[in-house]
């Protein structure tokens, strides 16, 4: 009985959650700050800004009793379908570089794509919960399917490629923890690969009768050129980013050159220092240990809420927590494999480190709802 009234005491609190998500904060605060000190398009206080209001909402989502949200499947897509589709409407979007229309304008610069996750990882897990960890009817399986696709079939009319390839993976982790049949996933996988050779192919035969391509743009092209042939002598942008990416990791050696030290962001050869490249900054300044230091925090989180997922108290639940943390781990290999040249570059940000305001804002809510998992760990009805 005692145990249980102290149980109810703080029935809310992980501290170890809590210390590794504030020692990786303060950590890609301190990165952050280097990267944009020396560049005036930047503001470090914005980003603090996102930190603080971030902060406010992770404690808010996590006394919300996620449970309750189990229901609300169709809520959640609509929700994703007008969020993802707002910046098309005449303005209120804007566009975001290489003619992507992504952000809209409401005071300030807001990504709505990005909040969009977090009802992406509502829906899905909404989805799965339904079947109780067993999806094996294939109509049933080809429902959710087409509904989890909706979301990345919006954003590609912006287009951004890199978010839509961020809810793909949520919907395939959701599909994995929520149980659906490996035979009818490794289908879609194929099915999936063959769209992709079957859309560059079509855009080939579209370019020779037309003059230019149609369905991917040039700089998607690039991205793909650039990293299966490195060693050409490649002089678009992308080729340029990656080799200075490169040279930036390369020469930041064990210990690195020091904070505020970096040559190749300060000297304004690194592009996109503070968002996609932010690594490079890191792996410069702090060199491989500073790399350790981070995926060593990235790793004990992760650790953290795989624990949260296993002990959620349904499979509503255990779909949320599995599905930002492969979210998360997505995002995480594609901008460090990208920045070193094994992935292509896509545009994606390193969680809790790059800088973005909207970015880190969706990143604490995300850890508002695994704290509600954790929290709310003990069965309903007990």
């Amino acid at each position: 009985m005692p145990s249980a009234s102290k149980k109810r005491k703080t029935p809310w609190f992980n501290l170890p959650f809590m210390l590794v998500v504030a020692l990786l904060v303060g950590y890609g605060l301190v990165v952050v700050y280097s990267a944009v000190s020396v560049d005036a398009d930047y503001s470090f206080s914005r980003q603090l800004m996102g930190v603080a209001a971030g902060a406010v909402l992770m404690l808010v989502v996590w006394r919300v009793d996620y449970r309750a949200l189990a229901g609300f499947t169709m809520v959640f897509l609509i929700i994703n379908v007008v969020l993802i589709l707002s910046p098309h409407i005449p303005g209120l979007g804007t566009d975001a570089g290489m003619g992507a229309k992504s952000w809209i304008k409401l005071g300030m610069q807001i990504q709505p794509g990005e909040f969009a996750k977090v009802t992406v990882v509502l829906m899905d897990a909404s989805i799965m919960a339904r079947y109780g960890g067993k999806l094996d009817d294939l109509r049933e399986y080809l429902k959710a399917l087409g509904l989890m696709l909706v979301p990345f079939l919006c954003i590609m009319t912006q287009p951004d490629l890199g978010t839509g390839l961020v809810y793909l993976f949520i919907a395939a982790v959701s599909l994995v923890a929520g149980g659906a049949r490996p035979k009818y996933l490794l289908i879609t996988l194929a099915v999936g690969i063959l769209l992709v050779v079957a859309v560059f192919a079509l855009d080939e035969v579209i370019k020779s009768s037309t003059g230019e391509y149609k369905l991917l743009k040039q700089y998607q092209r690039n991205r793909l050129l650039v990293f299966m042939n490195q060693d050409s002598n490649n002089l678009t942008d992308e080729g340029y980013n990656l080799k200075q990416a490169q040279i930036a990791i390369g020469s930041g050696g064990l210990f690195g050159k020091g904070l505020f030290n970096g040559t190749q962001h300060s000297l304004g050869l690194l592009p996109e220092a503070p968002t996609d490249f932010i690594f490079c900054v890191l792996a410069e300044e702090l060199g491989f240990v500073g790399v350790l230091g981070l995926l060593a925090l990235y790793i004990a989180l992760l650790l953290i809420c795989f624990q949260i997922a296993y002990n959620a108290s349904d499979l509503f639940g255990t779909v949320i927590v599995m599905s930002i943390i492969g979210m998360w781990l997505f995002q995480i290999l594609e901008n460090i494999g990208m920045d070193c040249g094994l992935m292509p570059i896509t545009g994606i940000p390193l969680p809790f480190v790059s800088y973005g305001s909207s970015f880190m804002v969706v990143n604490f809510i995300m850890l508002g709802m695994i704290g509600s998992v954790w929290s709310h760990k003990t069965k309903l009805g007990h």
